[in-house]
């Protein structure tokens, strides 16, 4: 058995560092991972397919901050977890011990409200940190946090995040635009979801997610497929609500649908339609 930045690797799997070192035990696939002054190459490989990511975009600016001496710190105690779809990362009242960083995938955080009905906060794409806010403000997560889809997620222990912190400004500058940020968005949602008619918060949601996750190669087509519900449950409406509002949407040529495939024929009027609320 090995140790990649602290997870045991079991025998069968095979790991490979670019640039550093590489470890094979005989199985179909592996999992390749670089970490460099530039941020960190991760891809996910098998017989049939393989899908490689590049993380330094997202992850230059926390990575040029840290010494040499804290980049092995966080080499040494992250924790890679790969979570199936729908599976908990976390849940409310649960205490946090973890800042968690999306590496690939889908990540929803939500909320269970009256009647149990759920209202999802907000919606995590690579590479985004999340769950560290509940510990910095010493209380209990409120919320709940899923794989929307297969996901795979960092986890650095908080306590070695706060030994970090407390020897690096630049790092606690980070953060604190990082939870300035998050509080203006959530700012933002709180007005729109409470004071928008059902068209206007629909169509916010729509373009969140084309600003969130992109189009697919043919310009139109949101590069993630939500149920109803989830629609529903992201612009604080009932799923009946939203299925009839996309259907209006669909007569006047705003975006078609193809299952949960939704393309975005007239984005201009989208837009125009969620300003007016």
């Amino acid at each position: 058995m090995f140790f990649l930045g602290g997870q045991t690797l079991d025998k069968g799997q095979k790991v490979r560092f670019y640039c550093c070192k590489t470890y094979s035990m005989q199985k179909n696939g592996y999992i390749c991972a670089s970490q460099t002054v530039y941020g960190i190459f991760a891809a996910i490989m098998n017989r049939k397919q393989k899908v490689e990511i590049d993380f330094s975009a997202g992850l230059t600016e926390v990575w040029r901050v840290l010494t040499e001496k804290e980049r092995d710190v966080l080499r040494k105690y992250s924790l890679i977890r790969h979570f199936k779809r729908n599976e908990l990362i976390y849940f409310e009242g649960e205490e946090p011990k973890d800042m968690m960083c999306l590496l690939n995938g889908k990540v929803k955080i939500f909320k269970e409200g009256v009647g149990g009905r759920t209202q999802i906060i907000r919606m995590i794409k690579p590479i985004q940190y999340f769950g560290y806010r509940a510990y910095f403000a010493q209380g209990r997560y409120l919320t709940n946090a899923s794989a929307f889809e297969a996901s795979t997620v960092c986890k650095i222990p908080m306590t070695v995040v706060m030994d970090l912190l407390k020897g690096n400004h630049n790092l606690a500058l980070f953060f604190i635009r990082q939870l300035s940020v998050d509080l203006g968005i959530a700012d933002s949602r709180t007005v729109n979801l409470t004071q928008k008619h059902i068209r206007g918060r629909l169509a916010e949601s729509l373009l969140f997610l084309k600003d969130s996750y992109g189009l697919e190669e043919d310009g139109a087509t949101l590069s993630i497929y939500l149920a109803r519900e989830d629609l529903a449950n992201l612009s604080n409406m009932t799923t009946s609500n939203a299925i009839r509002t996309l259907s209006t949407f669909v007569a006047e040529r705003i975006i078609a649908m193809d299952g949960r495939k939704i393309k975005l024929i007239d984005i201009e009027h989208l837009e125009k339609v969620s300003l007016l609320g």
